[in-house]
């Protein structure tokens, strides 16, 4: 994100936000990004043109709405593997087939269930155990009554 300068304008920040549109928008800016934009634009706007009020809301609506989708995207994250360790659970037993870790066909009943965390993505991977090999829950192909 750029810096704006005490020394800049409305214009500067303007050009700022120009900038950042070619290079992918603001997708990836968060609220705490969003927030310190909007100070830098209300420090350096023209006080014979100062925002105007519905400007105003309308960008601390667009700050609120960036704090609920992030929000929302936590928790669904948080939902999808709690749902994928309570259907990993329930192939306890059961004959599956899939595709193992090593790329290799998996044929064989689940003796148990592992969580691994990737703590460069901060993700969860929910894996099945068929003898000696493991698949991700995502690679089982079909389930077969034992």
């Amino acid at each position: 994100m750029s810096r704006v300068t005490d020394s800049g304008s409305t214009t500067a920040v303007a050009s700022n936000a120009g900038s950042a549109s070619r290079t992918g928008g603001f997708s990836n800016v968060d609220s705490d990004q969003f927030m310190q934009l909007l100070l830098a634009e209300l420090r350096n706007q023209d006080p014979l043109e100062p925002m105007k009020n519905s400007d105003m809301v309308q960008q601390m609506s667009q700050i609120r709405n960036i704090g609920a989708t992030d929000q929302l995207t936590s928790t669904l994250s948080t939902l999808r593997e709690s749902q994928e360790l309570v259907t990993a659970s329930g192939l306890i037993g059961q004959k599956v087939e899939g595709l193992a870790d090593d790329t290799s066909q998996v044929n064989g009943v689940v003796d148990r269930i592992t969580v691994e965390t990737d703590s460069e993505n901060k993700s969860r991977n929910v894996k099945v155990h068929v003898g000696n090999q493991t698949m991700q829950i995502r690679n089982i192909r079909t389930i077969l009554n034992s």
